[in-house]
């Protein structure tokens, strides 16, 4: 039985348990921590137009890197990177487009390109507005929890003194502080998407008890993104670089999606949507495929 109900998002349908959906990384930043930094409209069509073909559901189309210390940007740079490119995937694919920005006016402007979703990694925590315009637009809103604003740990290496003890304490109460402030500013709760934020603020460890526990965060009663892809956990543990981490992703992927993950946000996206689709097999097999 599906308890979290249906998301609409233009023609798009997200029909929440029925399987896991797929969310490809479109980056342009030439900062990725993933080295897939994509300089001009033309790449980005081609690479769109083949994680299309490869199964992907949704393209999140990003600016500004979230490479730990990487140096922010401008809102007019952040803008003039994504908005022709979304002016162009509009016509040239059929999956809905996510904006990945916390800064509303990049999100406004993108929305009138043509993107559908809205993806905050801060959780509204930078710029509430960009639940204002979720609300007045009725698009859906991703809302990520984010620590690096705490302090402690990023990427595996310790910034400073501050620090949590229950990481999953931490996550949920970031979460449900974003949740609540989207429904008071408008935002319909079947329109909102919950995402822990792995890699933002956290050790290693907590990344992996994170991917382990995932399963608490369903109390919050929305779906949920996880975004493992690549990242520096991965990393540690295995001792490779960010070019050599697909394995590693299928793995924290898969047991996502056992514990409760509802969306995955990769960049290897030919591989992870066999894995969801054999994961999927798996932990949802009292649905039909």
């Amino acid at each position: 039985m599906n308890h979290l109900g249906t998301t609409r998002c233009g023609n798009t349908e997200f029909r929440w348990g029925e399987r896991t959906y797929v969310m490809g990384v479109i980056n342009l930043s030439p900062d990725s921590f993933s080295g897939d930094g994509i300089k001009d409209p033309e790449s980005a069509v081609t690479q769109a137009q083949r994680l299309v073909a490869e199964g992907v559901d949704i393209l999140d189309v990003g600016g500004e890197s979230t490479r730990p210390k990487s140096a922010p940007i401008s809102i007019d740079e952040e803008i003039k990177r994504v908005v022709p490119v979304i002016e162009r995937l509009v016509v040239e694919v059929t999956v809905p487009l996510s904006i990945d920005t916390y800064k509303s006016e990049v999100a406004r402007q993108a929305l009138e390109a043509g993107a559908a979703i809205l993806n905050d990694q801060w959780g509204l925590k930078r710029d509430p507005r960009l639940a204002e315009l979720a609300a007045g637009k009725g698009v859906p809103l991703v809302l990520m929890s984010n620590q690096r604003d705490k302090g402690g740990y990023d990427g595996g290496v310790r910034r400073d003194t501050a620090y949590y003890e229950d990481v999953m304490a931490e996550v949920t109460s970031s979460l449900r502080n974003s949740l609540d402030l989207a429904l008071r500013l408008g935002v319909p709760r079947e329109n909102i998407i919950l995402d822990p934020g792995i890699g933002f603020g956290k050790t290693w460890r907590q990344d992996l008890e994170i991917i382990r526990r995932l399963a608490e965060l369903k109390s919050l009663g929305r779906p949920l993104l996880i975004g493992p892809s690549r990242k520096s956990s991965i990393g540690l543990v295995l001792d490779l670089p960010a070019d050599q981490r697909v394995e590693g992703t299928a793995a924290t992927i898969a047991i996502g999606i056992a514990n409760g993950a509802d969306i995955v946000r990769v960049h290897d996206v030919k591989h992870m949507v066999r894995i969801c689709r054999m994961t999927d097999a798996i932990v949802r097999s009292s649905k039909s495929h």
